[in-house]
């Protein structure tokens, strides 16, 4: 394959940096722009058509997640199976295996989104916190009794990278 599915929407096409690896398994629309060392893994939809998507430097967007008109700072792990509406997330952030981010919701820089979390059209999660449950709830990290520092080192962008390097056949 010569890479993901990639198409234009009024006249913007996709970007992607030479140090990112995106799967030829994923698909692509309008603005989006993948930033170096960022990985998209198989089944990945992201659809810049209202808004743009963007990905971050060293960011990883996991098999199957949706990310129309949302952004992700850098080094952000998003979940096989995310769904992003327009929301943002922050640098450093974590967001678990098919949790949802509604309309306008924006994520703190080092939270957590836990697996299977809905957060709800409109809300503001600060800096450090986690956030887990349907409807979504958030509490501070210093709270929670979660080590972040030990979540992103087991999550770290780099692991993922050299994982991501090692799937030759998944990255053109």
């Amino acid at each position: 394959m010569d890479g993901p599915r990639s198409y234009e929407f009024e006249g913007v096409a996709p970007t992607i940096a030479d140090e990112a690896r995106v799967s030829n398994e994923s698909t692509l629309v309008g603005d989006v722009a993948v930033a170096a060392n960022a990985s998209v893994w198989p089944g990945v939809v992201l659809r810049g058509d209202i808004a743009p998507v963007r990905v971050g430097e060293a960011s990883h967007v996991t098999d199957n997640a949706l990310l129309h008109a949302s952004v992700v700072g850098d080094r952000v792990m998003v979940g096989h199976g995310a769904v992003l509406n327009e929301a943002t997330v922050g640098d450093d952030a974590l967001v678990g295996f098919n949790a949802t981010l509604n309309t306008d919701v924006t994520v703190g820089e080092r939270s957590l989104v836990a697996a299977g979390c809905v957060v709800p059209e409109g809300r503001d999660v600060p800096p450090e916190s986690f956030v887990r449950g349907v409807p979504a709830q958030v509490t501070p990290l210093s709270e929670a009794s979660i080590d972040i520092e030990a979540l992103l080192d087991r999550y770290s962008a780099a692991e993922y990278s050299g994982l991501a390097e090692r799937h030759t056949d998944l990255f053109d």
